[in-house]
């Protein structure tokens, strides 16, 4: 199925035209989270941000120039304070400053897994699988303002929680193991009104068939016309999909694309019967790469690796164009900028195909943290460090450089408790 030199001969051929494509921006104004760097971001953090004092990282929303964090966690403090904050799983603070927002302190009893900031600029859609009094539970839109939920925003989540939520082109998507959104039956993936809430009636793409008897939507992500989505499923919309396809997004009634691989449907360790985590496109929307978990396997299986997939690649048996191995450790999250593929976890060594919880020949060390060339799939120089902990379950590209979110405190040789930024030079 898929070795190191098959993953090797696609990235040489198409090179030529991928060194092209990095340097190409979107056509439409870029979000968070959509923007191409010129190059690789600094590995020495700021020195501004907040610090988290327990628990996790899952999620990171900006609007305008507040950083809203997400996870499960309880206490913050700022880093050049020494006063404890009350927090519930959610906080802001200033992307210049590191100033935590004061009024800003919803209260959430649970965690939150998904942030996506909203369309005015004054608000952020908070996901996950938290039960509030106020905000309902596990999908709510909260004001910047005051952490108050929007009171003409109503979406309740039935039967599970979620994991997954993106904003593009004026349609909310939501994914998790839920069952319902309010009253209208969906499995595990809805598209919603981001103005009031309401499950919109053309999307109807579902999930199924859940690996190891659990259906969930891992992770999701946009480009201009196609939604990625991984997780545990072996359908999606009807079409044999293991754990990974994309959607017409683009089409008056969005359907699964002919986009079909089998890279995932293999087994790794039994304990994963789900492995696929995160993904993201590139900032052109030409490309994604997904990450996963899994335990060592081998090189003819996708078990603790980062692969890069073509967005308008067709038919049944599409290939990664590279894949990078761990040898073993579980990668979670990945942020794509066009000039390197940064991924998260809490491996030990990129560059790792021949390792089995072991450094094989060619492994680079990489603890916690690391870049990958998008063309060669090779990884980069680049090499900060980070306590491995769980690890990276939160990336976040913006203009100035990338946020990083995890369950440990020193990140680039120093000290920042679960979230942390290094600027672009």
């Amino acid at each position: 199925m898929f070795d190191q030199n098959s993953t090797r001969k696609s990235a040489v051929i198409a090179a030529p035209l991928l060194a092209g494509a990095l340097a190409v921006l979107p056509a439409a104004p870029a979000s968070a989270g959509d923007v191409a760097h010129p190059r690789v971001v600094s590995a020495d953090p700021v020195d501004t941000t907040p610090h988290v004092l327990d628990g996790i990282v899952n999620a990171f929303a900006l609007v305008g120039d507040t950083v809203v964090v997400g996870g499960d966690f309880s206490r913050v403090r700022e880093a050049r304070g020494s006063a404890t904050l009350p927090r519930d799983g959610v906080f802001a603070f200033d992307l210049r400053t590191g100033r935590v927002d004061r009024r800003f302190a919803p209260r959430l009893e649970g965690a939150v897994s998904a942030l996506a900031a909203g369309p005015d600029g004054r608000s952020v859609y908070v996901g996950g699988s938290f039960v509030s009094p106020r905000a309902g539970h596990g999908l709510a839109r909260l004001r910047l303002a005051d952490g108050s939920p929007d009171p003409g925003f109503s979406a309740p989540v039935r039967g599970g929680d979620v994991s997954s939520l993106v904003l593009h082109a004026g349609r909310l998507y939501v994914g998790g193991d839920f069952t319902a959104i309010g009253r209208t039956p969906r499995q595990a993936l809805a598209r919603l009104d981001p103005a009031t809430g309401a499950v919109d009636p053309a999307f109807t793409v579902t999930p199924d068939g859940g690996r190891g008897g659990a259906l969930k939507v891992y992770a999701m992500a946009a480009s201009r016309d196609r939604l990625a989505v991984d997780g545990s499923f072996t359908t999606l919309g009807g079409r044999r999909r293991p754990q990974l396809g994309l959607v017409d997004i683009g089409a008056a009634r969005p359907a699964v694309t002919d986009w079909h691989t089998e890279a995932y449907a293999a087994d790794c360790k039994e304990v994963f019967p789900s492995y696929v985590r995160g993904l993201d496109f590139s900032p052109d929307g030409q490309y994604f790469v997904v990450v996963t978990t899994g335990g060592a396997k081998g090189t003819r299986k996708l078990c603790d690796s980062a692969a890069r997939f073509e967005t308008y690649s067709h038919g049944d048996a599409i290939r990664p164009t590279w894949v990078n191995y761990t040898g073993g450790d579980s990668l979670y999250s990945v942020a794509v900028t066009g000039a390197a593929v940064y991924v998260g976890g809490h491996q030990r060594w990129l560059d790792n195909p021949r390792g089995s919880d072991s450094a094989g020949r060619g492994a680079v060390s990489r603890p916690g943290i690391g870049a990958i060339h998008p063309a060669t799939g090779r990884a980069l120089s680049w090499n900060p460090t980070r306590d491995r902990g769980i690890g990276v379950k939160a990336f976040l590209a913006h203009k100035d450089g990338l946020l990083v979110g995890s369950d440990t405190t020193h990140l680039g040789h120093e000290y920042h408790a679960r979230v942390g930024m290094f600027p672009l030079p």
